[in-house]
């Protein structure tokens, strides 16, 4: 019988350093044309889509991870894993947490690979999941020594702060803009729903990284093209799925479109990233496809060698 995992057990048994090993391995492979990952396909249900994301780590597995849009207080995703060789389903994780690390892990990966090495500082626009997982992986590659935090109910930006100083031993204090969160920050996190620019890129000091996980297109967006122009290096997890997007991703916009990197290649020394400590560098986070079943591959594992 396949493997059945859900949210509790995703959380006990993925910490961050396995999860951001996981993602830079994943984020290698896609670039060495292992990991085969296609732009996500959606099917409109009427009220709402059903969102399909798949992926084939050649010779090992494939599999895929679904979603939909409905909005019901229930809804769950569910990512599934199937050995290569043989067909059968090998696992099957049901929540939200596996993707939530997973989308953490790979920021984790953006921020080891382009801030500054001595980066100790970092300021979160948001809190909810997103912005705790990038929090919870970015702590595992650099040894933060504050976080600011800013969102826009003061009651969920107290306790998100709280949960830091709790969970990751790390100082934080909430703030009451996002300007006071991001400024004189060496990494910031922006992981928002907003659809309207919520930073000022004339707030951030040289050599600052900003990872982005929010809203990125032309029709709705956490940051505007103001931070695209300030960046000296733009990346993103996936340039296919970047291009897919539609509406359009700002990162493709034709002013962009020449500058927007992969972050694969960056790790594979194929491709330049921060080449000066005063550079600002921006991690447009699409979510590469695959890396959810990337993830519970990598969770199979590491309960075999526990068991």
């Amino acid at each position: 019988m396949p493997l059945l995992f859900a949210d509790p057990d995703v959380a006990a048994a993925l910490d961050a350093p396995t999860t951001v090993a996981a993602m830079r391995d994943a984020l290698l492979a896609a670039h060495a044309g292992r990991l085969v990952a296609p732009p996500r396909a959606a099917a409109a249900l009427g009220g709402g889509r059903m969102v399909l994301t798949a992926g084939h780590l050649t010779g090992e597995w494939y599999g895929f991870r679904s979603y939909d849009t409905f909005g019901h207080p229930e809804g769950e995703q569910v990512v599934v894993l199937h050995d290569g060789r043989t067909g059968a389903v090998r696992a099957v994780a049901v929540g939200d947490e596996l993707g939530s690390r997973r989308t953490g892990g790979l920021g984790g990966v953006a921020v080891d690979a382009l801030a500054r090495p001595d980066a100790v500082t970092l300021g979160v626009v948001g809190s909810g999941a997103q912005a705790w997982t990038q929090v919870w992986a970015a702590a595992a590659v650099r040894p933060l020594r504050e976080v600011t935090v800013h969102s826009r109910s003061a009651a969920r930006r107290e306790a998100f702060a709280a949960r830091i100083r709790a969970e990751l031993d790390v100082p934080a204090r909430a703030v009451d803009s996002a300007r006071a969160a991001v400024r004189e920050r060496d990494v910031v996190v922006l992981a928002t729903t907003a659809v309207t620019p919520v930073l000022d890129a004339a707030d951030l000091a040289p050599g600052t990284h900003v990872n982005t996980v929010g809203f990125k297109q032309v029709d709705r967006h956490e940051f505007g093209t103001d931070l695209l122009d300030a960046a000296d290096v733009l990346v993103t997890d996936s340039p296919a799925q970047a291009a897919a997007y539609d509406p359009s991703m700002l990162a493709t916009l034709p002013a962009y479109a020449g500058r927007l990197g992969d972050l694969g290649a960056v790790l594979a020394g194929a491709a330049e990233g921060r080449t000066g400590a005063d550079q600002v560098s921006v991690f447009c986070s699409t979510g590469l496809a695959g890396t959810e079943v990337f993830l519970l591959d990598r969770l199979v594992r590491v309960g075999a060698a526990m068991a």
